[in-house]
């Protein structure tokens, strides 16, 4: 229910996605441009200067079908681009060379974590235009970001709230940067989301009016556009008032949107064929090729990670893909050490065996590494799958207790550190637990003897059993941590009893 009436939302996502190409879509100039001095990465053919030609990048081309491929939607073979006709600072030609009537991506889908799926209308190749900012008054042209490929991804109106549209853009983000054809920096706008909604009377045969929010570069600032656009509109029309078509800004610090201008129509724009550049003509085996170079598609990683995860761990390391593809690699080693085939897969106490390990892996990485302290060790290079494996086969042989094992696996991003072995490292981090029975019995005995722990020995033996956590501390600390906690407790009953 929103407002007095109970209205249904209906919501279409455009999405652009800047392909990670080394070079722009028309020129031969660095596509890469974060960090960079503005107006420093542009050529004669981003400045739309007369006579200049351009020469489409094939490597955009590739990363578009592989794009396709993701959304698990048809390849047009063959596919053409036009001209967007408008006038803007960031916009030196006049016009934007995009693809309307023939894209290269046809009708396909996106299935979503909680099992809803979103269909895609098209996805199509276009150049991006520049960036405005505004300071003082005054209005800066950057067109560094001209010229850079994008696939603009076109979603149908199957989304009907505010959660599932933050839902379909993660996932949409999920999808490309596991088909490698982006770099995935929302920050700096290597995705960005317009969103339409519109909502309609419970029971209406009719779509409402919609408003497009512009450029949002978050999946928070879609969920807060969204909620906050439902609100809007439910209010004007309680009132007895319209919902105008238009296009507004979305603000993180106000939480509002804002008018920004009328919405345009495809006639406002006077399409035209773009007869610079030729059509783009593919064949079967050119989809087949990319399709091959993709690696390994996303709903597999999902499906491997929940044979031993909870989902809402899976959900999370899912938005890391070097995490996964360290326990997706740590997995191919295990089953290489065990001997494990596909013609000799793994017994029931083999695959517990290896879920045991990789859920502790996976742990390590979920509370570990994603902690916020050790968020920057996240760009570092991880550790190999034999030492992690070690690490663990050292955890479940009780020679590096759960608190060892987090500070050895640290250690494994320290530079001086990172190329040794993890026994060396966990000896020289003095964390190796004492597990010879004799030498733990000497230490017990030692504490034992000592005056202050006659009050706890007598407490003990009169039945009150918390007292024995002091008795494993004192013997811990005569130890300097190195006892086996488990092994101190049995002798220590054993003794007392």
């Amino acid at each position: 229910m929103v407002g007095k009436t109970k209205y249904i939302p209906t919501i279409g996502i455009e999405c652009h996605v800047q392909l990670s190409t080394k070079t722009k879509l028309f020129s031969e100039v660095d596509n890469d441009a974060r960090q960079k001095s503005p107006n420093s990465c542009v050529s004669p053919v981003d400045y739309g200067l007369p006579g200049m030609l351009p020469r489409l990048n094939k490597a955009a081309v590739r990363y578009a079908v592989r794009a396709g491929l993701a959304l698990n939607s048809k390849i047009n073979l063959e596919s053409r681009f036009d001209r967007k006709h408008y006038f803007y600072p960031d916009l030196p030609k006049g016009y934007q060379t995009t693809q309307l009537f023939y894209p290269i991506i046809g009708e396909g889908y996106v299935e979503l974590p909680s099992g809803g799926k979103v269909r895609i209308e098209h996805a199509h190749l276009e150049e991006d235009a520049g960036k405005l900012s505004h300071e003082n008054g005054d209005s800066l042209v950057d067109l560094n970001r001209a010229g850079t490929p994008l696939v603009e991804i076109v979603s149908m109106p199957d989304i009907h709230s505010a959660v599932e549209a933050r839902e379909y853009t993660k996932e949409l983000w999920r999808l490309m940067t596991y088909a490698g054809v982006t770099f995935g920096d929302l920050y700096n706008g290597n995705m960005r989301f317009d969103v339409n909604i519109s909502i309609a009377p419970e029971g209406s045969d009719k779509l409402g009016t919609r408003a497009e929010v512009k450029n949002l570069n978050s999946f928070r600032s879609v969920e807060r556009a969204v909620e906050y656009e439902i609100k809007r509109q439910a209010r004007l029309l309680d009132k007895g008032e319209v919902v105008v078509q238009e296009t507004r800004g979305w603000s993180d610090a106000t939480g509002e949107t804002t008018s920004q201008r009328s919405k345009e129509e495809a006639q406002d724009y006077r399409y035209m064929p773009e007869p610079d550049i030729p059509p783009i003509r593919l064949t079967e085996k050119d989809v087949v090729e990319q399709k091959a170079l993709m690696g390994i598609p996303l709903w597999i990683y999902r499906s491997f990670l929940r044979k031993f995860l909870s989902e809402d761990i899976v959900e999370v390391l899912l938005d890391y893909k070097n995490l996964t593809d360290a326990l997706f690699q740590l997995n191919s080693y295990l089953c290489d050490a065990m001997n494990l085939t596909d013609e000799k897969p793994a017994t029931n106490d083999q695959r517990k065996v290896l879920s045991s390990k990789l859920k502790k892996i996976a742990n390590l990485f979920s509370s570990v590494l994603l902690a916020e302290e050790n968020s920057s060790l996240l760009n570092d290079e991880l550790p190999t799958s034999e030492q992690l494996n070690t690490l663990v086969e050292m955890n479940e042989k009780n020679e590096l207790s759960s608190t060892g094992m987090k500070e050895v696996f640290i250690k494994f991003f320290d530079p001086e550190m990172h190329f040794k072995d993890t026994r060396t490292i966990a000896k020289e981090l003095g964390v190796v637990q004492e597990n010879d029975l004799g030498e733990l019995e000497k230490i017990v005995d030692a504490v034992l003897a000592k005056p202050e722990t006659q009050k706890a020995q007598e407490d003990f033996k009169a039945g009150q059993e918390k007292v024995l956590g002091f008795l494993v501390g004192q013997v811990m600390k005569e130890s300097r941590g190195k006892a086996n906690p488990s092994a101190v407790q049995d002798i220590l009953r054993q003794k007392l009893q």
